[in-house]
């Protein structure tokens, strides 16, 4: 019997490979980084692209947002935050912008931080990014994350702990935004999270150099194989990874930061603080 012709891969076989060998990559690294489990932060490149990705799991991973402080005065960035922190016995394992904001550093939609809602969910289409429907919120919950559409999360609002509207939503079960066209050519550094479908998964990434929408909403959908995801913002974006030694708030007032919090000095991350404060 003459053997079978190779039956050649199609682009779903393609995708969901790559997505499993990157997935099987940060799994890796997550085990290995710390003898305490800790959300990690790497490097990786997607389609010839570089990004910085920082994971957190529901279950594990204290995972909050800030923005103001208990006297009221705007955080504003890393530093500040990570000394209020530090006097607690804690730190930030890493941190980032987390969404669009006001001239005045005030959230452009809906703001929840610890159970309280500090800015109200906005559903109408609007100019700029934020505007562009779909657009989104991120959900901290007991035991999971969610990233659901503005007007879904209208309908039927979960139990957020801690949330953030930004927009456009990068991909919505599975599909980007319909407005994201392959041959675009805006690029910009650009942040945003996605979440896997069992919830447990977030995923906060940052572009290591100018991409589009659709190469960044792919990296969420193709490279990681997550079914949600939002972005946050882009060209103010910044990143704070004590791990990676990076942190790039210098010089810029952020408005709103999601981050995760661990006891102070875990691991062989304790040295980059030190070093960061002059120890």
């Amino acid at each position: 019997m003459p053997p079978r012709p190779a039956t050649m891969p199609t682009a779903e076989h393609v995708r969901r490979r790559r997505a499993l060998a990157l997935g099987a990559a940060l799994a890796v690294m997550a085990a290995v980084a710390s003898p305490v489990a800790a959300a990690s932060c790497s490097s990786v490149q997607h389609d010839g692209r570089r990004f910085t990705m920082c994971e957190a799991d529901a279950r594990r991973d204290e995972v909050r947002l800030w923005h103001r402080s208990p006297e009221g005065r705007v955080w504003g960035g890393f530093e500040r935050l990570n000394a209020a922190l530090a006097a607690e016995g804690k730190r930030l394992g890493f941190a980032m912008n987390a969404g669009m904001y006001h001239p005045d550093r005030a959230p452009v939609g809906l703001y929840v931080e610890d159970g309280r809602t500090l800015a109200r969910l906005v559903t109408a289409a609007g100019p700029g990014n934020f505007g562009m429907l779909p657009n989104g919120v991120f959900c901290v919950m007991d035991g999971r994350f969610a990233v659901v559409e503005s007007r879904a999360f209208a309908a039927r609002p979960p139990a957020c702990r801690h949330a953030t509207q930004s927009g456009p939503m990068l991909v919505i079960g599975g599909r980007l935004h319909p407005r994201f066209l392959p041959d675009a050519t805006s690029r910009h550094i650009r942040n945003g999270v996605g979440v896997s479908a069992d919830g447990r998964r977030a995923v906060f990434a940052i572009s290591d150099e100018p991409v589009t929408f659709h190469e960044f909403a792919r990296l969420f959908r193709d490279g990681l194989g997550l079914p949600d995801a939002l972005y946050l913002d882009g060209s103010v974006s910044r990143l704070h990874a004590p791990a990676l030694g990076r942190s790039g708030a210098f010089g810029r007032m952020l408005g709103p930061i999601v981050g995760t919090v661990e006891p102070a000095g875990r691991g062989a991350d304790a040295g980059v603080d030190a070093a960061a404060a002059g120890g």
